[in-house]
């Protein structure tokens, strides 16, 4: 598991290499001169991946779905195989992706060794003021071998995690946003805050019987979104679950291209 940055991660498993929402642009943004900047590098420069087998897309806001990475690793990788929910295909193939497998929330596929699933979250799409929710948005779980991995996408709290956990679990690892959630009136029904996210973490690790998952942080530190201090969800990501009582090594906050090995479940 190697964090890029934002939502974007390496995962390599049972001899696959796999990015998350790949996002390695200067800006989330339609414009190269305006919009939220990049507040850090990439953890892993583009050029320097190893060969991309599978890409898991959530949905197409631009700080998940990024034009220049998308046709960048389009020229490096054109056998990835990109696996996109129901309407972001058309997007993914006018930038050069060809192939494409898109999905519907609880659809899934068997590609070789890897076992996909859309998986449902509480969001919304669109890359202007026009075609406002026309394409799904997701999150993903990802089995490869005896690994089995929740990616989260972009989600507001929701009713549904702990159904994820008992029709798709159990998981080695959840990987949750945690931040652009500031002023909370505003981005409550798209965006979980840190608490929220221990709230999910909590949902689903409680319909494992055996061991909890680790929990890795995500989607924050990276842009400057919203109106919360972009250090300031770790913060109180560590203090709700301590305040849950969960175990300290239990907790993932990976720094840009960090690198961790995933403990099996007994």
């Amino acid at each position: 598991m190697t964090w890029i940055g934002h939502s974007s991660f390496l995962l390599q498993m049972g001899g696959l290499n796999i990015l998350t929402d790949p996002m390695w642009g200067d800006r989330a943004s339609p414009v190269p001169f305006a919009g939220p900047r990049r507040l850090m590098p990439p953890g892993v420069a583009l050029d320097a991946l190893p060969p991309i087998d599978l890409v898991l897309q959530s949905h197409d806001h631009y700080d998940h779905f990024d034009i220049g990475t998308v046709r960048k690793l389009v020229d490096r990788f054109p056998r990835a195989a990109w696996h996109v929910p129901l309407g972001v295909g058309a997007l993914a193939r006018a930038h050069g992706v060809t192939d494409i497998l898109e999905y519907d929330w609880y659809e899934s596929a068997t590609l070789g060794p890897a076992h996909v699933t859309c998986v449902p979250a509480r969001h919304f799409s669109g890359r202007s003021l026009t075609g406002r929710n026309s394409t799904l948005w997701c999150g993903w779980v990802l089995t490869v071998g005896e690994f089995r991995i929740y990616f989260a996408g972009d989600t507001a709290l929701h009713p549904d995690f702990a159904t994820i956990a008992e029709q798709c679990g159990p998981f080695h690892a959840v990987l949750l946003p945690i931040g652009a959630y500031d002023p909370r009136w505003f981005m409550r029904p798209v965006h979980l805050d840190p608490e929220e996210a221990v709230v999910a973490y909590e949902a689903m690790a409680a319909r494992q019987a055996h061991s909890a998952p680790v929990m890795i942080a995500m989607h924050w530190g990276t842009f400057a979104l919203t109106d919360e201090p972009v250090d300031e969800p770790p913060v109180r990501l560590r203090a709700r679950w301590s305040a849950g009582r969960h175990a300290a090594n239990q907790l993932w906050v990976l720094a840009p291209g960090e690198t961790r090995a995933l403990p099996t479940l007994p």
